[in-house]
């Protein structure tokens, strides 16, 4: 096996490690599939009856936010499954095995990948339930999966790195809070942003989740022609802006991350 496909093949092995373990660890499934469940019910059956999306119904105009949501929830699993590998001394015996470096970080993002899609089909089973419709085409909504699965992978890099800067469960579990729900709650996920303070709107129009959150939307037809339209270049041509925020993850981080590891277990 040459060097350029050993990291792929190692990786895939510690990914099937890391599954197993996320199935006997029912709690990190519960924190990432539960919470946004919670929220749905919440906001679709409480807020929703107060806040109103023009041309829309506030169900379909949430879910989209819902499913962006899932994703920096479950993304953060990686950081914290890292921490708590660095904790238990798993990563001294992976130095002492004829594996790649880079395959600990591929491994833990690819399983952490298969679980966002375990956690947006339950979320796509629980909008429809609640309400929400898919109004593209079959090919657009694929994309729009498609494209939260992107975000998950990439974002997944990002939490790697802060977990290895870190090194600790408690720390990470702080700061990943402290940085996500500004992200989530000052944006255009759970509202219409153009409602928002000048300051707060510009906020969120450059925000990265509003902008996987509006294109998601635009690929599930959960727009509305009614809603204020927003001028800023994200909001305008969200799709390729989160294809530019996920090539922009990717380049920074994964590099970033594979020298935090090298560094953190003396290779």
């Amino acid at each position: 096996m040459n060097a350029l496909t050993l990291p792929f093949a190692d990786g895939w092995t510690i990914a099937r490690r890391n599954t197993l373990k996320i199935r006997r660890s029912p709690d990190l499934i519960g924190s990432a599939i539960m919470f946004p469940i919670v929220f749905v019910l919440m906001f679709a059956y409480v807020f929703g009856s107060v806040i109103d999306v023009p041309g829309m119904s506030y169900r379909e105009f949430l879910l989209p936010g819902i499913f962006v949501q899932a994703v920096l929830m479950s993304a953060q699993i990686t950081g914290y499954a890292l921490t708590l590998d660095l904790r238990n001394g798993i990563f001294d015996r992976f130095r002492s095995l004829p594996m790649a470096p880079s395959a600990v970080l591929i491994g833990q993002t690819v399983s952490d990948l298969l679980m966002n899609l375990a956690g947006l089909t339950v979320m796509a089973l629980m909008g429809l339930l609640v309400g929400w419709r898919v109004h593209t085409p079959p090919h657009e909504a694929a994309l729009g999966f498609g494209l939260l699965l992107l975000f998950a992978y990439a974002f997944s890099w990002v939490t790697a790195t802060v977990a290895l800067a870190l090194r600790t469960p408690e720390s990470f579990n702080n700061t990943a809070t402290t940085v996500s729900f500004p992200l989530m709650f000052i944006s255009n996920a759970f509202l219409d942003s153009s409602e928002l303070p000048t300051p707060l709107r510009v906020a969120a129009e450059w925000n990265p989740v509003s902008t996987f959150t509006a294109a998601a939307r635009e690929l599930f037809g959960n727009t509305s022609a009614a809603m204020d339209t927003s001028g800023a270049w994200p909001m305008q041509h969200p799709v390729p802006a989160s294809l530019l925020w996920i090539a922009a993850m990717l380049a920074v981080f994964v590099p970033l991350a594979t020298r935090l590891y090298s560094r953190t277990v003396g290779t």
